[in-house]
């Protein structure tokens, strides 16, 4: 048993006591009364070094857990930054692969629209050889069968 608990049994024991009929004094066991005092004065100055102990370290105790929850604190720093950083690294990623699509896109429209003007280009130039061509061989069927055939294929390219 600690001080305390021999301290409450000793509390204990006096408020059971039988009480001394008109007195405020009570009967109580001296041979238990005085075994519980010298279980207190034996266990008195251990406790107490306890106590002195734990009183003496206390400031060592306070500045680890200072030092530890410092500690902690810069870790949870260190962790938000980094999330942090890696946040902004996937925003800028995401924001450099929007202006690459719109740049690619916008390539593409341009090669579209190139494209179509080089083709229409090329068709229109094959239409003027066709038209000239045609031109020959209606001259050269003119020549051939006389002015009646040509007017019977001016009457179908109507």
């Amino acid at each position: 048993m600690d001080v305390v608990e021999n301290l409450e049994a000793a509390i204990a024991a006096v408020e059971e006591a039988r009480s001394v009929p008109l007195s405020a004094s009570c009967v109580l066991n001296r041979g238990e009364m005085l075994q519980l005092l010298d279980q207190i004065k034996v266990s008195f100055p251990n406790d107490l070094a306890k106590a002195i102990s734990i009183l003496r370290d206390k400031d060592m105790i306070l500045e680890n857990a200072h030092t530890q929850a410092d500690g902690i604190i810069a870790q949870a720093r260190d962790e938000v930054a980094r999330l942090v950083e890696q946040t902004t690294i996937v925003s800028n990623a995401r924001k450099e692969a929007t202006r690459i699509l719109a740049e690619a896109n916008e390539d593409g429209k341009r090669n579209r629209e190139e494209i179509d003007e080089y083709v229409d280009a090329r068709l229109a130039t094959l239409e003027v050889i066709l038209n000239k061509t045609l031109d020959v061989i209606s001259k050269g069927r003119d020549q051939l069968g006389g002015v009646e055939t040509k007017h019977a294929l001016s009457d179908l390219n109507k």
